[in-house]
């Protein structure tokens, strides 16, 4: 892939990402007091209650992951969605993907237009991506998923909160997040209004760092509080 069309998606050079991301964001958050498989689980495991909420099983839908980097959240996907995909900009990063996770369907893509045809997949996600694309190109972003959508189909976004002082210090201390455009729960909404996506859930996640059941359920109960230190938005294809 030639470097221009890499540069509509980021400007930092991800080349050093496939052996050395887990241990920068790791770096980055031990603070906290966890590792990042501690948040991709979390997001892995909402992911799949979205899915639950949505259709009837989970083996039979088409699922797209944009932005899959090495694969981490797939890894904890693909025993219970069989037909998962996903695309990076990054050969090197699509390869060792495809290394860690031979069961998914691994491409690469320019950043701008994903290489599938309308109608394909029943759900597109994508986590902490888009603070990597250029703010002009947001858009874009949220329409090529609607397009390559099913009628009906579930398109999530999970980003970090701006608001959540943590977080932004974790940002500042990875070097792979050092072109990053914190995205606010408002903006992310109104971008997938533009779209042409309906919403359909949107909550605040991460407010403690603990595993434990007990902490899991209070924070579905203050889903609505801006605190937490990532949040998402979903939406429908009508």
């Amino acid at each position: 892939m030639e470097k221009t069309e890499k540069s509509k998606v980021s400007d930092v050079s991800f080349d050093d990402y496939v052996e050395s991301y887990k241990n920068e964001v790791d770096d980055s958050i031990g603070f906290i007091g966890q590792d990042v498989d501690f948040f991709i689980e979390i997001k892995a495991e909402l992911l799949l209650k979205l899915a639950d909420k949505n259709f009837r099983d989970l083996s039979a839908i088409k699922v797209l992951d944009i932005g899959s980097g090495v694969g981490l959240v797939d890894s904890f996907l693909k025993g219970k969605i069989k037909n998962l995909y996903g695309v990076d900009v990054e050969e090197g990063v699509v390869e060792k993907a495809k290394y860690n996770n031979p069961e998914v369907n691994y491409s690469i893509y320019n950043g701008s237009k994903l290489p599938f045809e309308d109608n394909t997949f029943d759900l597109c996600f994508a986590i902490n991506v888009m603070h990597h694309v250029p703010p002009s190109l947001w858009e874009n972003f949220l329409q090529e998923m609607r397009r390559v959508l099913k009628p009906g189909g579930l398109a999530a976004v999970f980003e970090h909160n701006p608001l959540n002082p943590l977080t932004r210090l974790a940002v500042a201390r990875c070097e792979f997040d050092r072109d990053a455009v914190l995205l606010h729960h408002g903006k992310i909404k109104s971008l997938f209004k533009t779209a042409g996506l309906k919403l359909f859930e949107d909550k605040f996640i991460v407010f403690f760092p603990f595993k434990a059941k007990l902490f899991r359920g209070i924070e579905s109960a203050i889903g609505w509080l801006p605190l937490g230190a990532q949040h998402y938005v979903t939406g429908k294809k009508q």
